[in-house]
């Protein structure tokens, strides 16, 4: 499905072009994500999987250090910035060049990981929820800022999560963080539906359904279904054995209008876009 208009976000004077979808490729250094194949903790892993999320062709980083996973350890501030600083220093020396995103939900973590390591995009799973300075410090510091929808925290969001109407409740908790975004000054927003957060499986796909609908806030919109429990536990199996449904939810949610997918498997969402690019350029109904 084509944009109304061209979309870009400002990443450290640079306009990225949102237009043409771009990838973003996780890194974890942390111990605990749910996902096994993208836990990086030594100096070498962390280079290697560097390197490999820029070679397969990844337009921005995402380093995060506190795993979101449901009923993940909750950490001490100065913890995940510990795990953050190793990265951080590798991506610098290595990557001068790379755009970085932090996972963070903690504004003094993405204030230092800003002004100390030129981090250029800050992604937050709680909006502002789990920290009220948040908002504050992102406008403070001009950085696009990537919110996702999540009810609950890690540690409850799966405690049989309700809605009245799941789309309208998502759509009114967006437009409320949005204009106080606006407020602040904040002007590069970028949204995330938040799949697998506060949601059942029908809540996950009942999203998905109807993603398009999303194009109103004339907003980016990332989406992150990489390996997700959505996967598996429709088909069977385990993350590890998810790779082919992520490639198949990519592929839709491009087909209806999302701007940057959050991958561990970038070489194949580089090649999803490519082929739903080509799909669009042939037909003016995608």
């Amino acid at each position: 499905m084509k944009s109304t208009s061209p979309i870009y976000i400002n990443v450290k004077g640079q306009l990225l072009d949102l237009s043409i979808p771009q990838v973003m490729g996780i890194l974890n250094v942390t111990p605990d994500s749910f996902y096994a194949g993208s836990r990086m903790q030594t100096e070498e892993d962390i280079a290697a999987r560097a390197r490999q999320i820029i070679d397969e062709g990844a337009a921005i980083i995402d380093i995060g250090a506190y795993s979101s996973r449901p009923n993940a350890e909750h950490i001490s501030a100065e913890e995940e910035m510990n795990r953050l600083r190793t990265g951080l220093e590798i991506l610098n020396r290595n990557h001068p060049e790379a755009i970085i995103s932090v996972d963070t939900f903690r504004a003094d973590v993405a204030a230092q990981c800003v002004n100390e390591y030129g981090v250029a995009v800050i992604n937050d799973i709680a909006a502002g929820e789990m920290d009220d300075r948040m908002f504050q410090t992102v406008a403070g510091l001009g950085v696009p800022y990537i919110m996702m929808h999540m009810q609950g925290t890690p540690q409850n969001m799966q405690k049989e999560p309700h809605y009245d109407n799941l789309i309208k409740d998502v759509f009114l908790y967006f437009a409320r963080k949005v204009q106080q975004l606006r407020d602040l000054g904040v002007k590069d927003i970028i949204l995330d539906p938040g799949f697998g957060f506060g949601k059942t499986l029908e809540h996950n796909y009942e999203l998905m359904a109807h993603l398009e609908e999303f194009r109103i806030f004339e907003l980016p919109l990332l989406v992150g279904v990489s390996r997700k429990s959505m996967i598996y536990k429709l088909l069977g199996g385990t993350p590890q054995d998810s790779l082919n449904g992520t490639t198949i939810l990519d592929t839709v949610a491009l087909m209806k209008g999302a701007h940057i997918l959050r991958v561990h498997d970038v070489r194949e969402a580089v090649e999803a876009v490519r082929i739903v690019e080509k799909l669009k350029s042939e037909n003016d109904v995608f």
